[in-house]
């Protein structure tokens, strides 16, 4: 599941947690989303159903779809279609 709303809260019933940091948070810290690995926003929850959120800037603030396609981008590149999936559900905002 990739969640792309800037709530970051698509996955956190299926993380049994609260909202999850997301790759946009995580690059903030990091300096850049090149500085990132899969592993760091890549997380399992029930029934090993992969989860990330792409989160985004506040609601009313900017763009959200900034950080969706720099989330999926990154997603992409780090190769995390390519394992055996069944599905790639992505929960958008709007």
């Amino acid at each position: 599941i990739v969640g792309c709303d800037p709530k970051a809260d698509s996955t956190r019933l299926i993380l049994h947690s609260k909202a999850q940091n997301t790759i946009m948070e995580m690059a903030a810290e990091a300096g850049t989303v090149e500085d990132l690995e899969l592993e760091d926003v890549l997380k399992s929850g029930y029934g090993d159903i992969k989860c990330v959120e792409s989160g985004g800037p506040e609601p009313g603030v900017g763009c959200a779809g900034r950080g969706v396609i720099t989330a999926i981008n990154f997603l992409e590149e780090e190769g995390a279609y390519e394992e055996d999936l069944d599905f790639v559900f992505y929960d958008v905002l709007g």
